[in-house]
């Protein structure tokens, strides 16, 4: 929260030995991890764009946002005073600058609009965003992950495509053709299905020329149930099918979107999560009827790409506050960040969030480049699934630990570690859980086998960098040939190639001191299982030193 000058000496007592305030710092340029993989994946010519925004992100002004907007949720106003049905949802004024920030700032557009570079900078805009607020990004990630969807039906691309990626938010209920910018939502689950969509039982029926359809059924998550139009399953004559449903009708009239109620969520509470009947809800199809999984699955890859970059920023978010902290707080007469067992930790802490952002850029850059490299999108077809579930493994225990460094004090509301914690767990959920992410691995490596070749030859790039690493390439290499990464044995394979491919970037990119690290850390035989249990020969100083913030 932004410093108030309070009073130092109290009657009772004196307040020493408490850290200064961890805010105004720039989330862009205090992160070295961070710039370097921007500019190593080819993201360089947006460094002034992306320095403006994360000092803007990191500010004070905008962390009082946060706080606000989480301590004040969104309400549902179902009926107007008369009894006639808003079913709108109301947000804290700080919810509505915090998405003028990030759409302003260019976290859904820029990758559609930039020529060079556009997912890396969505990357690092997201990336950035996720630690400003990290609810917020739901809808603009969905708004982001419409467009490849939306590209499968060109009269509608051409309407909708211009609103979504334009640098600008526009908090007003009205048809979105009246409008300065729009927000595209996601509806796709039902009770009974969940991840199985087929399962379904939302029906769609044709309800005059130019593929309006008339949607009836329920759906079980809604998100952002604000956004002024969302992409949904039905089931069409055809089969099941891609539908986009505004909030508005063509003529003008409020479609028949009734919001049942607000999820009450463990964390992303600055966010509105929904239930939602649709009752001959006015509707346009998106590709082809009986086509709509696969019309809606690229929008799903997108979005799965956001579900890494968000676990990655939390890292940086949890590292960043337990080295501010402990670098600021003595005990035993000395500061806690000097104290070797701490050492072990923080430099562990580091080396996990510094991993994380090397492969989330690796992954944004094969986005940039799949259009025009058959290889560039096959690695990402693969490398997309394997990062999501690694990282979202990884970042519950990672943010714990960081929340731990700060002693009683990570545990109460006024700083930002308990949002911090209730937030991590939802990447993994969102866009498939970790065994539904786990078989679509498999699926990639039974339908497209190149992709596993995309992946080796990636690996292949570190080769006799460090032997710990090689014998990690070697297991994953003998998996793949042998045929063993059966569903049985799928997470663990999938956490060998994660892992493999962290160490793969590391060992390549990043100082020695990282790379060693990482390597002893995660493939020694004497690594522990609980962040710091590592071996003692990691060089803790110029872990610790490169990622402290600046």
């Amino acid at each position: 929260m932004p410093s108030l000058n309070p009073r130092a000496t109290l009657e009772t007592h004196e307040v020493t030995n408490q850290p200064p305030p961890f805010e105004d710092v720039n989330l862009y340029k205090s992160d070295i991890a961070l710039t370097d993989a921007v500019r190593r994946e080819g993201g360089g010519s947006h460094e002034t764009r992306l320095a403006a925004f994360g000092a803007r992100a990191g500010s004070a002004e905008v962390a009082e946002w946060a706080f606000e907007a989480n301590r004040n949720v969104p309400q549902l106003r179902s009926f107007d005073r008369y009894g006639r049905r808003l079913d709108e949802v109301t947000f804290h004024p700080s919810y509505h600058k915090l998405m003028e920030l990030g759409l302003s700032g260019g976290v859904s557009g820029i990758a559609w609009t930039e020529k060079e570079a556009g997912h890396v900078a969505h990357a690092a805009l997201e990336f950035m965003m996720s630690q400003a607020e990290p609810g917020v990004c739901c809808p603009m990630t969905m708004t982001y992950a419409a467009v490849p969807a939306l590209r499968h039906q060109p009269d509608l691309a051409a309407e909708w495509i211009p609103r979504v990626t334009t640098l600008a938010y526009d908090p007003t209920s009205a048809p979105a053709s009246k409008k300065k910018a729009a927000t595209i939502g996601m509806a796709m689950t039902e009770k009974q299905g969940g991840s199985d969509v087929r399962a379904n039982t939302t029906r769609a029926t044709r309800a005059g020329a130019n593929g309006v359809y008339e949607l009836t059924g329920h759906k079980w998550f809604c998100s952002a149930p604000m956004c002024d139009a969302f992409l949904t399953l039905a089931y069409a004559e055809g089969g099941l099918s891609c539908f986009l449903v505004p909030r508005w009708r063509r003529d003008g009239e409020r479609n028949t979107i009734q919001i049942m109620r607000l999820k009450d969520k463990l964390g992303d509470r600055a966010n509105a999560s929904s239930e939602i009947e649709y009752h001959g809800a006015e509707g346009y199809l998106v590709g082809e009827e009986g086509r709509g999984v696969r019309t809606i699955i690229e929008m799903v890859h997108h979005t799965r790409l956001d579900c890494i970059i968000a676990p990655a920023a939390y890292m940086r978010q949890a590292a960043a506050n337990a080295l501010w902290h402990t670098a600021h707080r003595t005990a035993f007469q000395r500061r806690l960040i000097d104290q070797p067992l701490m050492r072990q930790v923080l430099a562990d802490l580091v080396i996990e969030s510094e991993a994380a952002t090397a492969l989330t850029f690796r992954i944004a850059r094969s986005f940039d480049e799949a259009a025009r490299d058959p290889k560039a999108a096959l690695f990402s077809r693969l490398a997309t699934p394997i990062g999501k579930y690694w990282l979202n493994k990884r970042v519950v225990g990672h943010v714990y630990e960081a929340m731990e460094c700060h002693g009683g004090a990570g545990y109460v509301e006024e700083l930002v570690m308990p949002r911090l914690f209730r937030q991590s767990p939802l990447n993994s959920i969102w866009e498939g859980s970790g065994n539904v992410i786990c078989l679509d691995v498999l699926r990639a490596l039974t339908r497209e086998p190149e992709t596993a070749e995309a992946l080796v030859g990636e690996l292949e790039l570190a080769r006799g960098a460090n032997s710990l690493l090689d014998h990690a390439i070697n297991e994953v290499k003998a998996r793949l040939g042998a045929g063993k990464a059966a569903e049985t044995t799928a997470r663990s394979f999938v956490e060998n190639a994660a892992l493999a491919l962290q160490g793969s970037l590391l060992v390549r990119h990043e100082p020695q001191a990282i790379g060693d690290a990482f390597c002893a850390l995660r493939f020694g035989e004497d690594a522990g299982v609980a962040y710091g249990a590592g071996p003692a020969s990691i060089d803790t100083a110029k872990i610790i030193e490169r990622a402290m913030p600046r």
